[in-house]
């Protein structure tokens, strides 16, 4: 919005840009009055006879105010005591002397025009005297079309935002040879100083600070609105997220009016990250808590157990003994199944995504047997020869716990299929086995449930499974 009230007053550094535009249009209407002179000039000295048609050679402005020189002011005209006068160019310029005059009040623009010595034969000054002295006057005399920047000295006061200008100082001189039948009669020389942008600009210069003014108020409008409306939402954000440090609150909402579409999807992500961190939370809590009941039954049996062998070790039967011996060596072999599940678990749950790739039934084939070994046939289908997006590892864990769960249910024979559903491949894997009755169903997949407690199991091996395709 600052950017947007600098625009106008740094735009008047680009008015150089702009000034040079100006500066070539001067030096092509003073080309085209030379030429206009020039012609004149030629019909005037060659009453006698037929000028011949010359090619087309037009004349393009070459000045340039960011490349070229400004020059010293030119210098005067001196005084020639010997001069061959030509007769014929002096009456020519008599002729012309009228037209020049009439001419100068409408161009305001200088008009000289020197016979082929240099020598002015028509002008309002210096008529007589020479100017073949001159850089420009002396290149036009050997045939060749010269512009100069020179040096302008005003008899008017310079307006005050003058020295942001260049062309406030310059004035464009053009020397245009006068040629017939390739000889060089005389040079057409005018000077003008360009149109000033600036010195308008300075005219007007209390509108100018009024546009300033009521610009910079609409700018601080649309900054203060602008602002509103963007951290207002911001605001709303951070005060969400205090909440939520502070405990008052568990999850961070959606902002209602954000703004902006960037402001929206800011909302968004911070409302869905608060949701997920949450449901970590419950998670891990609810976790931990089937954790500890789950440490806890075998480690209140195994206290019970050693306290009773601590008390009547000594008159306790050898059978009776023996039976809270393998208590203990059971209830030590499900904390052990407990801790490397819950590391498989911990595994599942920390595991990044991977770029990694594997076929499936080269997977199952190193399965194969392993578990026809346990009594288990794995049925495989040609269909399953296809390579997915998950590491070897990971795809033998999912197998192994499915397989696992097979076997707990008293299945012999598992029979493995893919297919295509909806541009994503399906995998369907069916057993012969018990299964889980309608009431069990929506619990596979909760913590340490398991209705084989009894025989080993954990309720973790669907939940590592969850976690590993997740």
């Amino acid at each position: 919005m600052l950017s947007i009230f600098l625009l106008p007053l740094a735009s008047v550094f680009f008015f150089r840009f702009y000034e040079n535009e100006l500066v070539q249009k001067t030096e092509l209407e003073l080309i085209t009055q030379s030429a206009v002179f020039s012609a004149i000039y030629r019909e005037l000295i060659n009453k006698n006879h037929i000028l011949s048609d010359g090619q087309y050679t037009p004349i393009k402005p070459e000045l340039d105010l960011s490349k070229q020189k400004t020059l010293a002011r030119r210098p005067d005209a001196l005084l020639i005591e010997q001069v061959n006068e030509n007769d014929i160019a002096k009456q020519a310029g008599q002729q012309m002397q009228a037209i020049l005059r009439n001419t100068q009040q409408f161009t305001l623009a200088g008009i000289r025009i020197l016979d082929e010595s240099g020598i002015v034969i028509a002008g309002r000054n210096e008529v007589g005297l020479s100017l073949a002295h001159v850089e420009e006057v002396q290149s036009a005399l050997k045939g060749h079309y010269k512009s100069v920047l020179r040096q302008r000295i005003s008899d008017q006061a310079q307006p005050s935002i003058a020295s942001l200008s260049r062309g406030t100082g310059i004035r464009v001189f053009t020397a245009f040879p006068i040629i017939d039948q390739d000889q060089v009669h005389g040079v057409v020389y005018l000077s003008r100083t360009p149109q000033n942008i600036l010195k308008h600009l300075d005219g007007i210069k209390e509108r100018v600070a009024i546009i300033a003014l009521l610009l910079l108020g609409v700018t601080s409008l649309i900054v203060l609105f602008i602002s509103s409306r963007l951290s207002r939402p911001i605001r709303e954000l951070i005060d969400q997220t205090k909440k939520v440090i502070r405990g008052e609150v568990e999850t961070i909402n959606t902002i209602q009016q954000p703004g902006t579409y960037e402001l929206a999807e800011l909302s968004n992500s911070f409302a869905e990250m608060s949701q997920t961190l949450h449901e970590r939370t419950q998670y891990i809590e609810q976790f931990a808590a089937h954790v500890s009941h789950e440490f806890k039954t075998p480690l209140t049996s195994m206290q019970g157990t050693l306290e009773l062998l601590q008390d009547h070790l000594d008159d306790m039967p050898t059978e009776q003994r023996q039976h809270f011996l393998d208590n203990l060596q059971e209830d030590t072999k499900r904390l052990e199944k407990l801790v490397t599940r819950l590391l498989e678990q911990a595994r599942a749950d920390a595991q990044q995504t991977s770029s990694e790739t594997c076929n499936i039934l080269q997977v199952l084939s190193q399965l194969q047997p392993t578990y026809e070994g346990k009594k288990l046939m794995l049925v495989l289908d040609k269909s399953l020869d296809e390579t997915v997006t998950i590491s070897a590892d990971a795809l033998i864990r999912v197998f192994s716990n499915l397989f696992d769960n097979s076997l707990q249910h008293n299945a012999n024979k598992v029979l493995i299929k893919l297919s295509y559903s909806d541009a994503q491949l399906r995998l369907s894997i069916h057993d012969n086995g018990t299964g889980i009755s309608p009431a069990n169903q929506s619990r596979i997949f909760t913590p340490f449930f398991t209705t084989r407690r009894d025989t080993g199991g954990t309720g973790l091996g669907l939940g590592i499974i969850a976690s590993t395709l997740s």
